[in-house]
């Protein structure tokens, strides 16, 4: 029986964890954090997650999180708007319960799950286990005008629709999620930040659209922050060639896209089913740069062109259901399968 330890017990993680668990390998998750906590994320499940959950046996728990339905998409460029409705119902659950059911579902299989324990890649030949690095993104580098990510959970009227709100330098995310409460979450430069003091509340009220959407709501949780931020595409640099990386160990995309936690579920089964297999860590890389090389081009030139001024009037000419396709993964859950488990078809 393979042995696999995995770093990291977000969505990429538990998702390696369960995939190599349903593979017959023995699994053992270790992550630095004691406990379940709140993370940066928008929390917006983009409607092609929906086939790696029932892939991995979760999709009932899931639903059973009664996640917020989305289905329309309100964008705001400065003063300008566009909507549309989503082709597909998307889904809004925090992380701090997303995280929860998804490792308990892997230690209801059979996982060893050890909360509070480091993991360091130096020693790495020592390993007995096939390692799966999926414990977030790499650092950037500390130069120029660095990039904070800051969110929150307020209480108030919902609805199904996820808002983007684009304005200055940075961006921000506002959708519905279990209980009615609603996420928002945005990325600002440091300089327009320290600007305000880092007073998080004060940073979105200079966003009038935003403002006023957050009116009628209360704040229900002290602000979370994280950074400096750095986006990068699918890579392995940094890491040995005899890891199998997951999530954003493996890149981090834009976040307006929603695609962050689609993309860690999909790579992080990958790398489970690849590790639980034996298949190269070359050709694991390989084939997860293929199903995100699109999303995370298009992310970086939309991130560019949607914050420059001069271009806000031409919010209502978007082709939004054009560009939401172009953010999704190249390819739904049958590519991945087809990828590291042939045999395997979706539920």
């Amino acid at each position: 029986m393979r042995k696999i330890l995995i770093a990291g017990c977000g969505p990429a993680g538990a998702a390696a964890a369960i995939a190599g668990l349903l593979e017959g390998a023995a699994v053992r998750m270790v992550d630095r954090a004691k406990s379940f906590r709140h993370k940066v994320c928008g929390e917006f499940i983009s409607p092609g997650a929906v086939g790696v959950l029932e892939a991995l046996r979760v999709w009932p728990e899931f639903a059973n999180a009664c996640p917020c339905r989305i289905r329309r998409c309100i964008l705001h460029i400065g003063n300008r708007e566009k909507r549309w409705n989503l082709s597909e119902t998307a889904w809004g659950l925090s992380r701090l319960e997303l995280d929860r059911l998804l490792v308990r579902k892997a230690v209801e299989m059979g996982a060893a799950v050890s909360p509070g324990e480091a993991f360091d890649l130096r020693g790495i030949e020592s390993f007995k286990e096939t390692l799966v690095v999926a414990c977030g993104r790499r650092r950037p580098q500390k130069h120029g005008d660095r990039l904070f990510g800051f969110k929150t959970h307020f209480e108030g009227p919902c609805d199904d629709s996820v808002e983007l709100f684009f304005g200055g330098s940075g961006y921000a995310g506002v959708s519905g999620i279990e209980n009615g409460w609603t996420n928002v979450c945005g990325i600002a430069p440091e300089s327009v930040l320290r600007r305000d003091g880092f007073d998080f509340d004060a940073v979105v009220r200079r966003s009038k659209p935003l403002a006023e959407r957050l009116r009628p709501l209360r704040r229900r949780m002290p602000w979370v922050s994280t950074g400096p931020i750095g986006f990068s595409a699918p890579s392995a640099d940094g890491l040995s060639m005899n890891v199998y990386a997951a999530g954003d160990a493996l890149g981090f995309v834009d976040p307006f896209t929603g695609t962050g936690i689609m993309n860690a579920l999909l790579t992080g089964r990958m790398a489970g089913i690849s590790a639980a297999r034996g298949i190269p860590v070359s050709e694991h890389l390989k084939e997860c740069r293929a199903l995100l090389r699109r999303p995370f081009l298009v992310s970086s030139v939309l991130r560019r062109l949607l914050v420059l001024t001069p271009l806000h009037w031409l919010a209502p000419c978007l082709p939004a259901q054009t560009l939401f396709r172009l953010t999704r993964a190249r390819s739904t859950l049958q590519l991945a399968d087809a990828v590291v488990c042939p045999e395997v078809s979706r539920p």
